[in-house]
């Protein structure tokens, strides 16, 4: 039986471990639906240097902070894996411009996002080149494709200037006045954070 089509719109970074259970939680919906997902990669720290810093640069109170890892935790539990602390903040500009200019529509997409939430749980660096291209060789993504989309002139910074292939994705953001990555779109329903299957699939059902 044919599954029903679902359209999607997922704001999302990299750097953030809610991105990476937020992806897992798609699992529900796939199981029902065939998504039609628009990624949108929205660069949240460009001010994080390509060897990365130390989390506490993100000035969160202890309490703040500490109630953000064992909520983290709890998700992490629930789906049966294993993050290591985060103690360094990654740049994912570079990341996230590789995946912007690799079509959903080719097969070594989603392999590609995967390979990047596991390094990220690995506490690999996904600012580092090195990295980013073996990621890249490893989904058969093409070399001079990698090389033509760090060519940005704002591939390398600074902070404060947004590389055309992302811009759109932040200018939506604004739009919908995104309140946290990741934030699911559905037509005109937004929800923000890392919602749990239960809630993607209610919000999905009232779409058809």
């Amino acid at each position: 039986m044919k599954k029903p089509e679902l359209k999607i719109s997922i704001l999302c970074d990299y750097i953030y471990p809610f991105c990476f259970i937020g992806n897992l939680h798609l699992g529900a919906l796939r199981d029902i639906y065939t998504l039609k997902i628009n990624w949108c990669f929205i660069e949240t720290h460009p001010e994080t240097l390509p060897e990365g810093g130390s989390v506490k640069t993100l000035n969160y109170a202890n309490e703040v902070w500490d109630k953000i890892i064992k909520e983290l935790k709890q998700l992490a539990d629930e789906e049966g894996i294993k993050l290591h602390k985060q103690t360094i903040m990654h740049n994912s500009r570079k990341a996230l411009l590789l995946s912007d200019a690799v079509n959903p529509g080719r097969r070594c997409f989603y392999p590609c996002i995967s390979s990047y939430s596991l390094h990220i749980s690995l506490k690999e660096n996904i600012g580092d080149e090195t990295v980013l291209r073996d990621i890249a060789k490893e989904n058969n993504i093409p070399e001079n494709l990698i090389n033509q989309t760090w060519s940005d002139e704002y591939a390398n910074g600074p902070a404060n200037a947004t590389p055309a292939g992302l811009l759109p994705y932040l200018q939506y953001a604004g739009y919908l006045q995104a309140k946290s990555v990741p934030t699911f779109i559905f037509d005109n329903q937004v929800l923000n954070g890392a919602v749990s299957r239960k809630k993607l699939l209610q919000t999905a059902s009232q779409m058809l």
